[in-house]
């Protein structure tokens, strides 16, 4: 379990506000073009990650020393 797994999440979270948008009155074209920028921000995201994975083991591992 997380430490903050129990504090309560930010009253203005953007993962809820896209689950609640109602994607009935989006064209085809509105769709893709959100799958395309959601697919871009899961790579940004991706490439975060792995940066900060890489930036604690290369703590750990200067610190064990």
């Amino acid at each position: 379990m997380e430490p903050d797994e129990n504090l309560p999440r930010r009253a203005s979270d953007p993962l809820e506000a896209l689950a609640r948008l109602e994607l009935d009155p989006l064209s085809v074209e509105e769709l893709e073009a959100r799958i395309t920028a959601l697919a871009a921000e899961i790579e940004r995201t991706k490439r975060h990650l792995s940066k900060a994975v890489n930036h604690r083991a290369s703590a750990d591992a200067l610190f064990r020393r």
